[in-house]
Formats: structure tokens, sequence, C-alpha cells
């Protein structure tokens, strides 16, 4: 089966030409070598796939026949990613909402029309 096929079989990707598309751009190898779409995959292989900064490894345990329901998934596939890089992803995030905290930054369109109501009634009362 090859790979591009494979991948979107076990719903690692949901249309086969984003699968393709992981491949050419290298984010796919298979037992450690770069992997084109078209390279096949038998029982045994590790597949490694860089996908929103997690490098994930799989070993193929099966060939399914066609796209497979989300509960077969791990007849066919064991996932051997280590948790720290879901981990240094969950950082990624958490760092990213310090110093970026909802609601902070320039005032919308609303929340200046409400200043400038705040700041201008209370020139009028003095």
């Amino acid at each position: 089966m090859r790979i591009d096929k494979f991948l979107w079989s076990v719903r690692f990707y949901k249309t086969r030409s984003k699968a393709s598309d992981a491949c050419k751009r290298h984010h796919v190898t298979i037992n450690g070598m770069p992997a084109k779409p078209s390279k096949e995959v038998f029982p045994g292989d590790e597949i490694s796939v860089r996908k929103d900064q997690i490098t994930y490894i799989l070993r193929v345990l099966n060939l399914p026949e066609n796209r497979l329901g989300a509960k077969l998934v791990p007849y066919y596939v064991k996932d051997l990613t280590p948790p720290e890089a879901f981990e240094h992803k969950r950082l990624m995030r958490d760092a990213q909402l310090y110093y970026r905290k909802k609601g902070t930054g320039r005032p919308t369109k609303k929340d200046r029309r409400a200043l400038d109501k705040l700041f201008e009634g209370g020139e009028e009362e003095e």
C-alpha cells in the first residue's frame, strides 16, 4: 500500500492529497528514509510524521483494505510517540497565552466607544 493512502486510511490526514503534500515536503519518513507519496508500506515499518510541531512515530501492524473507523485504527498502527513531544506542544501553547492574554492589546471599536462615552461624560459634569 502507498504511504499517502496508508496515512489517509488510518485517519492521520483528512484527505489523501494532504498526506501526499506532507510526503512531498519531507515531513514523512519510513525507517529513517524520506518517503515519496508512492513509497510502499509494509507491516513492521516504522513511520515518522512531522505534524503540528510534533514528530509522531508510528509502527505499522497491518495494512487496511480501505479507510478505517477511528475505533479500528489501533489494530493497524501502534503509536510510539514519546509523551514529551505532547508536553512540548502544551508548553508552547501556554507560553503563547502568557504573553498575549485574551482581551489585552488594542481596544476594539466597541471598547473605544465605551471609553469615549466615559470620558465625554466625565468632562461635562465638571
